[in-house]
């Protein structure tokens, strides 16, 4: 009878190593068995697993086998160009991950904090940009994102929109800018009303706004600190 390809269910459920991994976690499996869940499926002579082995003891080490093209690993009997993929992509992934470090979070501590991070990305934009800087507890950025891109003279923001955002990113508070491509920060009526409406629709769902900043051409305008909030 023809012999079929093994499969990562064709053996032992104790040994199978995706159970394992849901069961145990990723770091109670060997590196075979993390090469076999990548590999997914054997050859017809042995299963994922055993070819995982394999390949382990003709390349040496596992180092060895990150430093192998796809034509390499095509080398190796069982490897195919889809599993050379595949293989190539999770290292790939795991070297970029190990490379990656996490970035220090922005706290904003006072208008200039987040002037500093929205002035030179908003003051020589041509329209008007409405851009929301969305705080943690600890007032670290946890997002950033523009809600409207006016005229050049206006800008068309409706409350429900930054508090749909702050509410999907888990936002405990919101600094809001917008950019006056004049370049000069003064807030019009428009600018004062319309903090107005954010600060009491804020009240109202329990997400601060702490500050409207208006950035211009080399300055900006806090709402908080001229008292009109």
């Amino acid at each position: 009878m023809e012999s079929q390809t093994y499969l990562l269910r064709d053996i032992p459920h104790e040994e199978r190593p995706r159970e394992r991994m849901l069961e145990y976690g990723a770091s109670a499996l060997s590196h075979a068995e993390l090469l076999a869940i990548l590999l997914r499926t054997g050859t017809r002579q042995e299963s994922a697993v055993h070819l995982a082995q394999r390949i382990l003891k003709q390349v040496g080490s596992l180092r060895n086998l990150v430093d192998l093209s796809v034509e390499e690993l095509m080398s190796i009997r069982g490897i195919g160009s889809a599993k050379a993929l595949q293989l190539k992509a999770g290292i790939e992934l795991g070297q970029r991950l190990s490379k990656a470090r996490k970035e220090e979070p922005v706290t904003i501590r006072s208008p200039k904090d987040a002037a500093n991070v929205l002035s030179e990305q908003l003051r020589y934009l041509q329209k008007e940009h409405f851009v929301c800087l969305f705080l943690n507890t600890k007032n670290h950025i946890i997002a950033q994102e523009t809600l409207s891109i006016g005229s050049l003279n206006a800008s068309i923001v409706h409350p429900r929109e930054v508090f749909r955002a702050a509410i999907k990113c888990s936002s405990a508070s919101v600094v809001c800018a917008h950019n006056h491509p004049s370049g000069d920060p003064t807030p019009s009526p428009e600018d004062i009303s319309l903090t107005a409406r954010l600060k009491e629709a804020g009240d109202i769902v329990g997400i601060e706004v702490l500050d409207h900043l208006i950035i211009g051409d080399g300055g900006y305008v806090s709402l908080k600190e001229q008292g009109l909030m």
